[in-house]
């Protein structure tokens, strides 16, 4: 029987120059929530750049430092790092088995990217992955077309959302603004 982990919501919004990554704190095991307070979100590249993860604890960490590495590398270029990052994520055989997303972020860019080389940019500034992506990403998108909140307020409330919602996300919300 393979038992299949839940890890994770993590909601990116941009608004007005800014740009927020908020994650929930529950990682769930099977039927058993075995974590309340894990942290998900990390500032990279000299606190200049956010990232989020969902999936595979360890899975989420190596794929993190590896980023971190290829954006020294770049020089801190977001957009440049992530299309490297994408590439070796796709081609490398360990990497390839990993299983995560990421939200990556600076006040101009917001992505996403996966493990099949795919790097993706909302057209409207909200990027949602994991259990809960889908809520909170419905949530935002309400929240940014119907209010002036800041990008801050919007991922944490549609977190909020999606924590009253899927069973997978708790309401131990990080977030984290440039």
């Amino acid at each position: 029987m393979e038992v299949k982990m839940h890890a994770t919501t993590i909601v990116g919004v941009k608004r007005n120059g800014k740009v927020a990554i908020a994650g929930d704190g529950q990682v769930t095991l099977d039927k058993t929530v075995m974590k309340n307070t894990a942290k998900k979100i990390r500032r990279l590249y000299n606190g200049k750049i956010l990232t989020g993860f969902a999936g595979s604890a360890a899975d989420a960490q190596a794929l993190a430092d590896r980023f971190e590495a290829i954006l020294e590398g770049v020089n801190g270029n977001l957009r440049r790092a992530v299309i490297d990052f994408a590439k070796e994520w796709r081609s490398d055989r360990v990497l390839r088995r990993f299983e995560a997303l990421m939200i990556v972020a600076d006040p101009e860019y917001l992505l996403v990217i996966s493990g099949d080389g795919n790097v993706l940019e909302t057209d409207d500034g909200i990027a949602a992955i994991g259990s809960g992506g889908p809520y909170a990403q419905a949530a935002a998108k309400a929240l940014l077309e119907n209010t002036d909140l800041s990008a801050r307020e919007i991922a944490e409330k549609a977190l909020r959302v999606a924590s009253e919602i899927c069973i997978y996300t708790n309401g131990n919300i990080s977030v984290d603004e440039l």
